[in-house]
C-alpha cells in the first residue's frame, strides 16, 4: 500500500475476525529498536480513558480485544506483534491507532526498512506498507484500523510526530500526569508482589508541531504511563531566578497485578530432605506416553484457569480474546480410525467459537507428518480454525517443522502454528516474574506450571539436540574433509539458529527484558538462503557466530562457537566516547569491572586501526596503561571476552554442547555485561498504581 491508501478488510479474505500486525524495522548496527503503542478512539477521537492507551507497561486493552505480543525475529531484522480481536472491540470504538516511538533522542531515521505487515487469522499476509521520511521524528503512526458502515477497513498513515510520544498521546486525550506518585509499597505473593522498579522519564515539554497532517484537537500535556523520552525544552527562568526543579514523572497503569516475591521464604521442614507437595507431579512419570499426557493436561489447564497465560499463548494463532475451555484425550472421526488429537483448545466470545487441535511431543520426540495431516484434514472437515503443534523443537522461518499438504478446493482454511515448550516456559516467566497476573492463585498456579516443565523428568525442556550431523561435521571440519554444499553442514547451521532462539527466550524470561537475535541481512533476503550461505561459511571457517541484543545493554554479546579449537568465546563490544584522557577512560572501565572475572580479556578499539592494545583484566589492574594505545591513537571503544572450553556431545549432557553455550552465556552476562548496564536502566515492569 502507498501512504494515505485504505482497504476493507473483508475484500481481502473470510477471516478477518481477528488480525495481526506487525511492525518492523532494523539497523545496520542492529541494536536500533523502538516502542510500540496503540490507542483506542471513540467518535470523537479521544481515549475513553487512559486504559484506551496500550503500550509496553499496559500489553493489554479495549476488554482484551488487543494485545501486544511482543517482538519476533524476522530475516529482515525484528518485528513487534500486535493482536488484534476485531469482533470483541468494544463499540464505542470507532478507530484504532497503531504507533511506535523512539527514546533517548533517537529517531527513526536511523533505522531501515520502516515496515507495517497485517495477516489475518490463518496467518496469511493481506497488507505490507513502507513508511518513509520519518528521518527527523520520534514518533510514528504506521496506520489505522477503522469502522465504516459495519465493516473494518484499514489506512496507511505513516504520519510522523517531532515531538515523539508526548505529542502524539496527548493528541488523542491521553493524560499525562506530571505529579510525583509514592513509590509502591513492599508487598509479599499474598499482598499482591514485590515492588518493580519504575520506568524514567524526562520532565515534560511543550509539543511541537507533528510532521505531515496532524489532527486538529490539543489537549494539554498532563500525562500517563506511556514512554516520553524526548530531549525537554524547559520554559526560561524568570531574571535573577533560577527555575524550580520539577518532579520526575512516573508511569501509571491501569490495575494491581501479582508477581512472584524475589526471595523465598525459609521452609518449616524438618530438614531439607522433605518434598514440597506440589499440584502437578514428575516423580511417577515413567514413559514418553505418559509424559506427553501430562505434559498437555498441565499446560491446557492452567491455560485456561489463568486467562493472561492463556490469551498469551493463543493470541499470536488468530484467537479472540473470550471464555476459554480446553479439552484432552478428544475422539475425533476420521475414515476407518478415529483419530485422539492430544488436546483441543475453545475460545468462545459474543457467541462466535475458535477451535484449535493440538498436537504434544515431549522428550525430544519429533512430530510426525502423518499424524498432523490427519489432524488438518479433520480440521478443515469440522470448521476448525488452527492445528498447534507442541514440542522441544523451535520452528524456523521459512523452514517448516512438518510439511502438509492442502487441499485448496476447501473453502475453509485450517492455520498450522508450532510452539516450543521453551516458549511457553519463557511466557509463564514474563508473566509471574516480570508483568503480574490478576491475583496470588494465578502467580500459584504458573509457578507449578513452571516447575513442573522446568523438573528434568518432564520432557519439556525445548531444544535439546544438535542432531545427527554434528560429530560428522566436527570430524570433517578438524580434519579438513567438509565441503561447501554439504547438507550435514546446513542441519548444523539450522540447529545453531534454533539453540539461539532457545537462549534468548530463556535469558529473557530470566531478566524480563527483551533479548533478541540480531539478523543483519539485507532487506528482502530469503533465510533458507541465507542460511546455505552461513553453513558454507562453517565449512571454510569453522566457526559458528551469533550476536544478541539484550535491552538496556550498551552493545550487542557476541558468541563464537570455534570448532577448530573447541573454544567459545563470548563477547561483547562498547562504545567510549566519555570525555578524559585515555588512562583516565581505561581506569573507569576497570572500576567497573571490579568484581568481573580475573580472566577477562580486555581490548582497546581505536579509530580507523580496530583492535588496539589488549590484556587480561588480572593484569591490567595493576597496570591500566597497558591497554593505553602508545601512539596516541584515538579509544572509540573496548572488547570485553570470556572464552571457555566447548562441551563435544551434540546433546544436553554436562559435557554437551548446548550445555556449554548457555553456562557461557549465563556466565558471561552475569559477571560482565550486567556491571555494564547503566544505574538508570529503563524499566519494563514498573509496578501498578491501582
Amino acid at each position: 500500500m502507498v501512504k494515505g491508501a485504505n482497504v476493507g478488510l473483508t475484500a481481502l479474505s473470510e477471516n478477518v475476525g481477528s488480525v495481526v500486525v506487525g511492525l518492523g524495522w532494523s539497523s545496520a548496527t542492529g541494536e536500533g529498536d523502538a516502542d510500540v503503542s496503540v490507542l483506542l478512539l471513540d467518535g470523537d477521537g479521544k481515549v475513553r480513558s487512559d486504559g484506551d492507551f496500550c503500550f509496553y507497561n499496559n500489553p493489554v486493552a479495549g476488554n482484551g480485544s488487543v494485545q501486544l505480543l511482543g517482538k519476533t525475529p524476522t530475516a529482515d531484522g525484528s518485528e513487534d506483534r500486535i493482536s488484534f480481536d476485531l469482533d470483541a472491540v468494544p463499540q464505542e470504538i470507532d478507530k484504532v491507532v497503531v504507533a511506535a516511538s523512539r527514546y533517548g533522542g533517537s529517531r527513526f531515521g536511523e533505522l531501515d526498512d520502516l515496515r507495517l505487515t497485517l495477516a489475518d487469522s490463518t496467518g496469511d499476509a493481506l497488507v505490507r506498507f513502507a513508511v518513509d521520511g520519518a528521518d527527523e521524528v520520534s514518533a510514528v503512526i504506521f496506520g489505522e484500523l477503522y469502522r465504516r458502515s459495519g465493516e473494518w477497513k484499514f489506512r496507511a498513515v505513516g504520519q510522523g510526530y517531532a515531538s515523539g510520544l508526548a505529542g502524539l498521546a496527548t493528541d488523542y486525550g491521553v493524560d499525562i500526569d506530571d505529579t510525583e506518585e509514592d513509590a509502591p509499597e513492599q508487598a509479599d505473593l499474598a499482598e499482591d508482589g514485590p515492588p518493580q522498579p519504575d520506568r524514567p522519564a524526562p520532565e515534560p515539554s511543550r509539543p511541537e508541531e507533528p510532521v505531515g497532517e496532524a489532527p486538529v484537537s490539543r489537549v494539554p500535556a498532563q500525562a500517563t504511563g506511556p514512554r516520553v523520552d524526548d530531549t525537554p525544552v524547559p520554559a526560561p527562568p524568570a531574571p535573577e531566578q533560577p527555575a524550580a526543579p520539577r518532579p520526575a514523572r512516573r508511569p501509571r497503569t491501569a490495575k494491581k497485578k501479582v508477581t512472584l516475591p524475589r526471595t523465598t521464604r525459609k521452609s518449616l521442614a524438618d530438614n531439607e530432605s522433605w518434598r514440597a507437595a506440589r499440584l502437578f507431579p514428575v516423580s511417577a512419570l515413567k514413559s514418553d506416553r505418559e509424559r506427553e499426557t501430562r505434559a498437555t493436561s498441565v499446560v491446557l489447564s492452567v491455560m485456561a484457569q489463568v486467562p493472561e497465560f492463556g490469551r498469551r499463548l493463543t493470541a499470536g494463532f488468530g484467537a479472540p480474546a473470550g471464555r476459554m475451555e480446553t479439552y484432552t484425550e478428544v475422539t475425533l472421526p476420521h475414515g476407518e480410525s478415529p483419530r485422539r488429537p492430544d488436546g483441543v483448545v475453545r475460545v468462545e466470545r459474543a457467541g462466535k467459537l475458535w477451535t484449535a487441535l493440538v498436537e504434544t511431543k515431549t522428550n525430544g520426540n519429533a512430530l510426525k507428518p502423518d499424524q498432523v495431516q490427519a489432524y488438518m484434514d479433520i480440521a478443515a472437515r469440522r470448521g476448525y480454525e488452527a492445528v498447534i503443534t507442541l514440542s522441544n523443537d523451535v520452528a524456523l522461518e521459512g523452514s517448516p517443522l512438518v510439511d502438509v499438504r492442502i487441499d485448496g478446493r476447501r473453502k475453509h482454511k485450517v492455520a498450522l502454528w508450532h510452539l516450543s515448550w521453551a516458549e511457553v516456559v519463557h511466557q509463564a516467566q514474563m508473566l509471574i516474574r516480570h508483568e503480574g497476573v490478576g491475583n496470588a492463585a494465578h502467580a500459584w498456579l504458573l509457578q507449578e506450571l513452571l516447575h513442573y516443565l522446568q523438573h528434568e523428568n518432564s520432557g519439556c525442556h525445548g531444544f535439546q539436540n544438535m542432531g545427527a550431523a554434528w560429530v560428522p561435521v566436527r570430524r570433517g571440519i578438524d580434519d579438513e574433509t567438509l565441503c561447501q554444499g554439504d547438507a550435514r553442514a546446513l542441519e548444523v547451521i539450522e540447529n545453531w539458529e534454533r539453540l539461539v532462539r532457545q537462549v534468548c527466550l530463556r535469558l529473557g524470561g530470566e531478566l524480563g527484558q527483551k533479548v533478541l537475535p540480531v539478523r543483519r541481512t539485507r532487506r528482502g533476503s530469503d533465510p533458507r538462503a541465507l542460511r546455505t550461505e552461513l553453513a558454507d561459511h562453517l565449512c571454510e571457517q569453522g566457526r559458528l557466530n551469533a550476536e544478541l541484543r539484550i535491552e538496556g545493554t550498551p552493545g550487542v554479546l557476541a558468541i563464537t562457537a570455534d570448532l577448530r579449537t573447541g573454544k567459545l568465546r563470548t563477547s561483547i563490544e562498547i562504545p567510549d566516547a566519555e570525555p578524559g584522557y585515555p588512562l583516565s577512560r581505561v581506569k573507569r572501565l576497570i572500576r567497573r569491572l571490579s568484581d568481573a572475572p580475573a580472566d577477562l580479556h580486555i581490548e582497546t578499539l581505536v579509530d580507523g586501526q580496530g583492535a588496539g592494545p589488549r590484556g587480561t583484566l588480572e593484569r591490567l589492574r595493576p597496570e591500566p596503561a597497558d591497554i593505553v594505545p602508545k601512539d596516541g591513537a584515538q579509544i572509540t571503544g573496548f572488547r570485553l571476552s570470556l572464552f571457555k572450553s566447548m562441551g563435544n556431545g551434540r546433546g544436553s549432557a554436562e559435557t554437551g554442547f548446548i550445555r556449554s553455550v548457555d553456562q557461557a552465556v549465563d556466565r558471561f552476562h552475569a559477571q560482565v555485561v550486567a556491571h555494564l548496564e547503566a544505574p538508570a536502566r529503563r524499566s519494563r515492569s514498573a509496578e501498578p498504581t491501582g
